[in-house]
């Protein structure tokens, strides 16, 4: 993994040195011996090279020195300030002299991009580590979407269920309502109009002389089923039924009220009609 930063920093440089001393030596050579001129070149690039070296070995022991650097940096900008003073000096070939006059300075970012690759930089095992967490991350969210999906899918089901099933039962109220409205109107035209009068008039018997009987209309509303109380043959006698409704009275202390004997007494499989069990109850109680 080094490898992919530390190689382009290692060509860079050893391009801008070689550059360096090169222009060195053609530049500083015509006004000086050539062996000065490569003293020169290579006390640029010597300087710079230790530097590098330095700053690599604290690099390796976890540790920095602001000085180093910037140590580093100068011999990087004066190798730099020389190509770029042989360009503008140069009689033929300037713009490509200074094309390559920021080599130097390039060689010294790659090798600092390489520091902080190498500070941010983690084992396999850890990268493995991180990548198993951000899938499991990955994984969680996914199901979590489509658990919510599938809650809203089934929620706007049944509310479009729910919401159909009212309405049915709204226009079946509706319709309802309509028929026994029209049915109670029908009722009520019948029994205010004049020809009912003399219908009743005709087949019933006047309880007040002049006064026609009248008919009550039907009741619109829940009603509750009454069940007629006919007494089982043989009908019990009136000791009989005395009897047993004080029996049934008296079987808890304090005595029952009307009601809890009446029920008491059907419930044990007696029969009586509710007029002779009350008659039976005022003689006991008396």
């Amino acid at each position: 993994m080094n490898a992919k930063t530390v190689l382009p920093a290692v060509a860079m440089t050893a391009v801008s040195m070689v550059l360096t001393l090169a222009v060195v030596v053609m530049w500083l050579g015509t006004a000086m011996p050539w062996p000065v001129a490569l003293v020169v070149g290579l006390g640029i690039d010597g300087g710079w090279l230790a530097t590098l070296a330095y700053e690599r070995r604290l690099a390796a022991q976890g540790d920095r020195s602001n000085g180093v650097t910037i140590v580093g940096w100068c011999f990087g900008l004066v190798a730099t300030g020389v190509l770029v003073a042989h360009a503008l000096t140069a009689e033929e070939s300037t713009g490509a002299w200074l094309a390559v006059a920021w080599l130097p300075v390039a060689a010294k970012a790659l090798w600092l991009v390489h520091g902080l690759w190498e500070r941010t930089a983690l084992t396999p095992g850890a990268l493995g580590a991180i990548r198993g967490i951000q899938q499991e991350a990955r994984d969680e969210a996914a199901v979590a979407r489509a658990r919510l999906r599938a809650e809203a899918a089934t929620e706007e089901t049944r509310l479009t269920a729910v919401t159909q099933a009212g309405a049915r039962v709204a226009r079946v109220q509706a319709k309802t309502a309509q028929t026994l409205s029209r049915a109670w109107s029908t009722l009520e035209t019948a029994r205010d109009g004049e020809d009912t009068g003399r219908a009743l008039t005709s087949v019933t018997t006047r309880v007040t002389p002049g006064v026609t009987p009248t008919w009550d209309l039907p009741v619109w509303g829940p009603t509750e089923p009454v069940a007629l109380a006919l007494d089982a043959a043989p009908a019990l006698t009136n000791e009989t039924l005395d009897a047993l409704v004080d029996q049934i009275r008296h079987s808890e202390n304090p005595a029952l009220s009307y009601r809890e004997m009446a029920t008491r007494f059907r419930a044990a499989g007696h029969s009586a009609s509710e007029v002779r069990l009350r008659a039976a109850w005022k003689r006991v109680a008396a």
